[in-house]
This record gives structure tokens, C-alpha cells and sequence, in this order.
């Protein structure tokens, strides 16, 4: 009985030994599916994050279509692509962006930043390729963009160089006569500035004086000159040395100068391009916009007037190229960083320059508008006129063009309106102003030298565009009342209505080429839309005056076909 009992107890022990053994077999095995499971987790997460990683990063390069008014809105501080800071690409590494969880300060992220910021406006991107045939090319190409000038005469430039003979008169100019090959030295020895050595050959200029050289009685520019596209890039890309607001007008303007002694009217970004001006605001109390006077410059070129200087789109640094570099006291006391950590200014104007309407970087980069300057007054003084359609800038009375529809009758008997082309010089303004919904043409100007047989200057137009989805019939009212138009302006708006050569899509074409076309488009789709409609009114006025009088039409291209037959000659 006793061994039997031990027997049972010997078995009892081993069949709990083997369920031992056997729960400790499963939670080994059952352990390593858990560890595997877990690495497996582990694996496919690490996984995630590096894409997350890799599309948040794609995320911060400003795309070309993008819809935001201004890359980096983060809180890092941003470099503009022109700025001596960014430009010395020595001191910023080069190379992809990489992710950097060692670097707690994020300045590799910081320098990444900065490195996209440059893309913008390197030479390669200042133009972006148009797919397919060019419209713009085309539309130049047509006879009525190359019509013959008269024989350019000496007193047809607005300025030129000396030549040797001219040198050489009188015996007290001897001494100081320089031959062909000589130097322009400069006096200046202020640091950041280039050595000044221009000669009488127009290549060693730079093109800022190049261009005041190639402003003739006919045009600002010759559209077909190489050194226009020069002066552009040198616009969008030049250092800048120094940064001071500008004295006259309503409004902030900064007069901005370059290494090479050239200078730039700079108009800050105050809205975004989407933004309409409110219907309620009287015509002058709205702010004027950095991209309006590109669209102005680009579309008074397509409409073949070249009168507008040109005008390039960039972006700069509000700390590293206006506040570090100004000497202008009173605009440095009027900087300071908001809530959101933006870098804002601005200024003391007539209007719009307070605290509650300021200048502000994201938080460093600013859209600005950089404009061609026009000769010192000192070399070339302008004459200002007072627009006949002037507005009363009144809110209870009326302009007398506005209460009288035979005011033009008395206009055309007032010089120097009574004869020659300035009657319908005036015309052309009011054409291009109504296309860019421009109430705001109060004055316009003209060069002294060339008397009153001159083209007229199309300055300021900051206030257009600012409604695609309203018109302003009264802007064309010396087209109706006074039913006057040059015969070249009336064919080139007719071609720009065919369905070929719209101006809409010319326009886009033209505007693509702008530097901070890279960032957003210049005009919004509805302002685009609004050119087509407003082109096809000023034609219906025409089509109207036509029908009622018989002298509508200025045919100045009678007088271009007799200059080109004394040129065959």
C-alpha cells in the first residue's frame, strides 16, 4: 500500500511538473510574439515619422502657385534673397534639407530657410518659362509694336554723353577734358559701394544710367533695347546699402540705394492681392499697392505706350536691409516687433502711417514693389500739369467735367490741348487708367526739355487694380466727350480683343515674368477677367462716337508711314 501510495505521489508530482513546464514552454513563446509584435511597432513607426518628417519639409518650400501673399510666416527669422547677409552664400551651407533632432536651436532649419528664400529671385527663376508659343512674342512682333520713329535728332534725347569735339571747346575745359578711354573716377570711398569706372563707352555703364541715356521725346524705353531685361534683374537682385523714406506723396515710400550708385522708389506689400478695396471708400482713401504699379508697368508696355519706368517685384528684409541700414532717424523710430513677433514700421506719411496701419515683415520678408528712378531733377526738370479731369477730391461737390457733358469743346480751345498730340495723349491715360480701374490720375508730367511735343509720363499708379468685380465709367470721360483716339492705340486695343491675343492671357504671360511671380500671381484671375471686359467698353465707346461724329480718329500712323518712306529714301 505504501509503495502503491508513493507510486500515485511520484506521478501526482510529474504531471504538475509537466503543467509547469508546459504554461513556462507558452509564455516563452507567447513572449516572443509579444517582443516581435512590439518591434515590429516599433519599425512601422519610426516608418511614419520619417515621412511625416519628409512632408512637413516639402510643406515649407513656397510653391510656385501658391495662394500665400508671402513665404515664412514661421517664427524664425528669414533673410531676403538680395540682402549682403544672404547673398554671401560662403557663410550659409549649401545642400539638402535634413531633419535634425541634435540641433535644439534649429539653426540648421534657420539656414535651410534661407537657402529657399535665395531660390527666389536667382537669375534662373527671375523668368518662368511659358509653355507652348508665346503670345507675348507674338504681339510684338506685329507691325503696329514697330512702327517707324522719326530721325532721332541731338535734341530728341533727354540726355547724353559728351563726345570729344564737345570736350575739347573752350581753352578752361582743356584740363579737365578726359579722352574716349579714360576713367570716371569716383570720389566716394564709402564702404559697400563699387569703384566708379565708367567711360564714354555706354557698356561700362551700369543700367540705371544706360536706361536715363535712352530716354528719348518719343518713349521712356525702347521696348526692344537688351538693356531693359538688364535693368530688371538689377532691380530684383542688387544689394542694398541704404534705405530712407522718401518726402511727398500720401502714402510710405522708401528711396532705396544700390552698390553702383543706383537708386529705386520702393512701395511696401499692405494687403494681399485678393483683397478688394471696400465700395464705401472714397476713391483716394485706400491703400495703394506694391503690386499694381508692376501690373501697370507690364500692362502699359503690352498696350505699346512705354511711359510707366520699370517696375520689378522683390522681396527683401525689413531688419537686415531697411531698419540696419537706414539713416533716416524718423523712420528707425518708427519700427517694432508685434504680438506675433513680425518685424513692422511705419513711417511718417500724410496717410496711413500710425501704428494701426503698419508695415510688417513675416516675420522678416517683405513683398515690395522696386521702381526705376527718373534722372535728378537737377539734369532734367519736370513740369507737372494739372489733369483736366481732375477729380474735386470733394465730397459734396463735382468736378466741372462732371456737371458739364460739352466740357471737352473748352478743353480743346486751352493749351497746349489746342493742337498737336497732347489732346490725345491724355486719351491714352484715361484707356490705361480705365483698364486698371485708376480714379486717382490727378496731375501727370512731362519732361521740360522737350517742350510740349512729348509723350506724357504715367507715375503713381498704386490705386489701381484695386476692384476687378466694379468698373468706373467716369474714368473714361475725355474718350466720351471729347471722342478722340490715336489710330495705333484704337488697332492695338482691337487686337488685344481677339480671341488669339487676349489681353488677359497676354497679360499673364507678361506678368509670369516677374520675380515674385514664384510666390503668388501678380493679378488674381478676376482682375485678369475684368481687363477683357473693360477693353471690350472702351471699344463700345468708340464704336458710340463713331456713330455720332465723323473726326474720331487721330491718324498718327499716316505720319509713321511718312517717316518710314524718308527712311527708305
Amino acid at each position: 500500500m505504501q509503495s502503491r501510495r508513493q507510486v500515485e505521489e511520484t506521478e501526482g508530482r510529474e504531471k504538475r511538473l509537466l503543467k509547469i513546464m508546459v504554461k513556462w514552454n507558452l509564455s516563452q513563446s507567447t513572449r516572443s510574439i509579444y517582443l516581435g509584435l512590439a518591434c515590429l511597432s516599433l519599425t512601422l513607426h519610426l516608418l511614419l515619422a520619417c515621412f511625416c518628417l519628409s512632408v512637413l519639409q516639402t510643406a515649407c518650400t513656397p510653391p510656385a502657385s501658391s495662394t500665400s501673399s508671402i513665404p515664412g510666416t514661421d517664427p524664425q527669422p528669414r533673410q531676403s534673397s538680395s540682402s549682403p547677409a544672404a547673398s554671401s552664400s560662403d557663410k550659409l551651407p549649401s545642400g539638402p534639407r535634413e531633419s535634425n533632432t541634435s540641433d535644439p536651436d534649429g539653426e540648421e532649419s534657420l539656414r535651410a530657410e534661407k537657402d529657399e528664400e535665395k531660390k527666389l529671385t536667382r537669375p534662373e527663376n527671375l523668368k518662368q518659362k511659358v509653355k507652348g508659343r508665346s503670345k507675348l512674342e507674338e504681339l510684338f512682333t506685329h507691325p503696329l509694336y514697330n512702327l517707324p520713329r522719326p530721325p532721332m535728332q541731338q535734341d530728341d534725347w533727354l540726355l547724353r554723353v559728351k563726345s570729344e569735339e564737345e570736350e575739347k571747346g573752350g581753352e578752361e575745359e582743356e584740363e579737365d577734358f578726359l579722352p574716349h578711354d579714360s576713367e570716371w573716377q569716383s570720389a566716394s570711398q564709402e564702404e559697400g559701394y563699387d569703384k566708379i569706372t565708367w567711360t564714354s563707352d555706354k557698356e561700362t555703364h551700369p543700367p540705371w544710367l544706360r536706361f536715363h541715356l535712352g530716354i528719348s521725346r518719343w518713349e521712356l524705353y525702347d521696348r526692344k533695347d537688351s538693356n531693359l531685361d538688364q535693368l530688371t534683374h538689377y532691380l530684383a537682385t542688387q544689394p542694398i546699402l541704404g534705405a530712407v523714406q522718401k518726402t511727398g506723396g500720401t502714402q510710405l515710400k522708401l528711396l532705396v540705394t544700390f552698390p553702383n550708385y543706383g537708386q529705386a522708389l520702393l512701395k511696401p506689400m499692405r494687403q494681399s492681392r485678393e483683397a478688394e478695396t471696400d465700395t464705401n471708400l472714397f476713391y483716394f482713401s485706400d491703400f495703394e499697392r506694391h503690386n499694381a504699379e508692376i501690373a501697370a508697368f507690364h500692362l502699359d508696355r503690352v498696350l505699346g505706350f512705354n511711359r510707366i519706368p520699370p517696375v520689378v517685384g522683390r522681396l527683401v528684409n525689413v531688419t537686415s536691409e531697411v531698419r540696419e541700414l537706414t539713416t533716416d532717424r524718423r523712420l528707425a523710430k518708427t519700427f517694432f516687433t508685434s504680438p506675433a513677433g513680425n518685424v513692422c514700421f511705419y513711417g511718417q506719411c500724410e496717410y496711413y502711417c500710425s501704428t494701426e496701419n503698419p508695415v510688417c515683415g513675416r516675420p522678416h520678408a517683405l513683398e515690395v514693389s522696386v521702381a526705376t528712378m527718373l534722372p535728378d531733377l537737377s539734369l532734367a526738370p519736370r513740369r507737372s500739369w494739372r489733369s483736366p479731369w481732375r477729380r474735386s477730391y470733394s465730397r459734396t461737390k463735382l468736378a466741372q467735367w462732371e456737371t458739364n457733358p460739352a466740357y471737352c469743346d473748352k478743353v480743346k480751345e486751352t493749351p497746349p490741348y489746342n493742337h498737336g498730340t497732347r489732346l490725345v495723349d491724355l486719351i491714352d491715360m484715361a484707356v490705361l487708367d480705365f483698364l486698371m480701374s485708376n480714379m486717382d490720375r490727378h496731375h501727370y508730367e512731362t519732361f521740360e526739355s522737350f517742350g510740349n511735343q512729348t509723350f506724357l509720363l504715367h507715375l503713381d499708379n498704386g490705386r489701381a487694380f484695386g476692384r476687378h468685380s466694379q468698373d468706373e465709367p467716369s474714368i473714361l470721360a475725355p474718350l466720351k466727350q471729347c471722342c478722340r483716339i490715336r489710330r495705333s492705340t484704337l488697332l492695338r486695343l482691337r487686337l488685344l480683343s481677339l480671341p488669339h491675343l487676349r489681353l488677359s492671357e497676354v497679360m499673364r504671360e507678361s506678368l509670369a515674368a516677374d520675380p515674385l511671380a514664384v510666390v503668388a500671381p501678380l493679378l488674381s484671375e478676376p482682375h485678369l477677367s475684368a481687363l477683357d471686359r473693360r477693353l471690350a467698353k472702351v471699344l463700345k465707346v468708340v464704336e458710340v462716337c463713331q456713330e455720332r461724329h465723323r473726326e474720331v480718329v487721330y491718324d498718327d500712323l499716316e505720319e509713321a508711314g511718312q517717316h518710314y518712306d524718308s527712311q527708305s529714301d
